[in-house]
């Protein structure tokens, strides 16, 4: 017993360590799409974490090679996909193949099975609410498969040895599912935490500057506005128009900027959010028609949650608005409301056909000052961003340049 106990403690030891490893060198993010560069060092790490395990196998068991390396080939396939679980799968089957022996073939064999599995199911699991409830169907089909095989080609394994190898696989491989998702999360709620300190910041600076500047601009404005009554100077009645637009946008930018200072009161209501979306949509319908963007929204179901009208009502304004600036030409702009009663949670998805952003552009969306537009402050998705997280919803983005953009707000039913 303890002869197979040892090597497979080494082994969770190994997986264990990679997988914090892991997240250090790329950290572990929902809804992203990875770059081949980023693929390749999951799969350098996987395949790097499956060859240590093999070099500490159970011993006593003849010529079999059995480790857990599995756990590695089937969690890098189901979350990094199909390039890092081939490449895992080839390097240990590689190794197997050096280290040889009468069950060489099952060695491989096993291996291959592991990736074939976790990509059928890997878009299944993705999608998952519930990702170990997922990876223990996934673990078990497995299981099923394996001892299969091993129980007819390996015929002198005894009881005992089933008993603690799979138990301590399932627990294995349930395990690291579950520190990747809590790695997941906690690096999320750092990301928030390093966001709100930018807001915080940057609110800050907006009360210390916004009212001394607001003044003067105010007395110029009315200054301009008196002087061209009555003046013949032609240039300053060409002119005159331009000047005050700049200065009413600049004035927009302040208040933009007080907004953040100092966050206006909310008082959490039963909020119809079917009609609070349509609404939106019809009132920027004209702004799409304008733009040659076609406004289409689907999903309308009979859902209250929990939030401010005002809140809500502006912040998908600032989202369909950014949505409609984001083509260029002819496009389409759709909007679907997801009611997900069990979890007490409604989900709008606005997605757009336009240009699209890279992976480091979607980072930075939300932060002081960024914006992809020519002219822009990036205090438009600061504040919808704020306003959202104010009524204790979520907000996420995911984009691919040349596709578009996928905005999902995420609410509180009642």
């Amino acid at each position: 017993m303890l002869s197979i106990i040892k090597p497979l403690i080494v082994n969770i030891t190994i997986l264990f360590s990679f997988t914090f490893n892991a997240n250090l060198f790329l950290p572990f993010q929902r809804n992203v799409h990875l770059s081949i560069k980023q693929k390749a060092i999951y799969g350098l790490i996987s395949a790097f974490g499956a060859t240590l395990c093999m070099a500490y196998p159970i011993e006593t068991l003849g010529e079999t090679n059995f480790d857990l390396r599995m756990v590695a080939i089937i969690v890098v396939t189901l979350y990094a996909g199909w390039l890092p679980g081939l490449f895992t799968v080839i390097v240990v089957s590689a190794i197997r193949i050096i280290i040889g022996g009468a069950f060489l073939h099952i060695g491989v064999i096993v291996s291959i099975i592991a990736f074939a599995i976790a990509l059928l199911f890997r878009k299944r699991f993705q999608l998952s609410n519930d990702k170990i409830l997922i990876a223990s169907f996934i673990s078990f089909t497995y299981f099923i498969i394996y001892f299969s095989i091993i129980y007819f080609s390996v015929t002198f394994l005894e009881l005992t040895f089933y008993i603690v190898y799979f138990i301590a696989f399932y627990i294995t491989y349930i395990a690291t599912i579950y520190i990747i998702e809590a790695l997941t999360k906690f690096n999320k709620q750092f990301d928030e935490m390093v966001y709100m300190d930018k807001l915080t910041t940057t609110g800050q600076m907006a009360a210390s500057i916004a009212h001394e500047i607001r003044n003067p601009i105010t007395t110029v404005r009315g200054f301009i506005q008196f002087i061209q009554q009555d003046t013949t100077d032609e240039k300053l009645k060409e002119f005159s128009p331009l000047i005050l637009d700049e200065l009413d946008r600049t004035n927009m930018i302040i208040t933009n900027y007080l907004k953040l200072a100092k966050p206006e009161k909310f008082e959490l209501t039963s909020v119809d959010i079917d009609k609070l979306l349509s609404d939106s949509i019809d009132l920027l319908r004209p702004l799409g028609t304008f733009s040659n963007v076609t406004l289409n929204y689907e999903g309308r179901e009979n859902c209250y949650v929990k939030g401010d009208a005002q809140h809500i009502k502006q912040s998908l304004i600032n989202i369909i608005k950014n949505a409609i600036e984001s083509i260029h030409g002819n496009g389409i702009v759709k909007a679907n409301l997801y009611v997900d009663k069990q979890r007490k949670i409604a989900k709008i998805i606005i997605k757009d056909t336009g240009k699209g952003m890279t992976q480091e552009e979607l980072k930075q969306i939300g932060l002081p000052f960024y914006t992809t537009k020519t002219k822009g402050t990036g205090l438009g998705s600061m504040i919808t961003n704020r306003l959202i997280r104010e009524i204790g919803g979520t907000i996420e983005y995911e984009s691919e340049l040349g596709k578009g953009t996928t905005v999902t707000v995420t609410l509180q039913i009642e």
